[in-house]
């Protein structure tokens, strides 16, 4: 499939596990929360900051950074999903994620091989961006609206 991401091999030592299990926890709440978390760990601050960035460049981690409620902020937020031809998946994913409001998008192996989190400063706006993604690639949107939330405290053990 067309634009797959793939992590560079790298090899990870106990630092870097620590680091990785720790982050899933949050930041500490405090001034300088990368000091804070390489006095856990027993490494400088600047050693914490470089194995993040070395660890998102390798794609070991994905993303790195504050996750908001935008229902809780008055705003709304969908999955969505598409059935895209192959040959036109890199085309239509770079229409799709030139759109401000996508969070991220991912790739399935499925009828409908694209989905993507759409977030919004209102429900209206939703449908509005998914209309314009349908306009701007000639295939049509599935919008996916919560019902309902359950929190499932995901967490990977590095």
């Amino acid at each position: 499939m067309a634009n797959k991401l793939k992590a560079e091999h790298i090899e990870l030592d106990e630092i870097d596990r620590h680091l990785i299990n720790r982050l899933q926890d949050g930041l500490p709440l405090v001034s300088t929360p990368f000091e804070t978390i390489a006095a856990e760990l027993g490494v400088t601050q600047k050693d914490v900051c470089d194995r993040i960035e070395r660890l998102l460049a390798a794609r070991i981690l994905t993303r790195f950074g504050p996750f908001y409620d935008a229902a809780a902020m008055g705003g709304a937020f969908c999955l969505c999903a598409m059935a895209v031809p192959e040959q036109s998946f890199e085309r239509v994913t770079e229409i799709v994620n030139s759109h401000i409001e996508v969070a991220h998008n991912y790739a399935r192996d499925h009828v409908l091989n694209m989905w993507f989190v759409m977030a919004t400063e209102s429900a209206e706006q939703i449908e509005a961006v998914a209309r314009k993604i349908e306009s701007e690639t000639g295939l049509s949107v599935l919008l996916f609206p919560k019902l309902e939330e359950y929190f499932v405290g995901f967490r990977v053990a590095a």
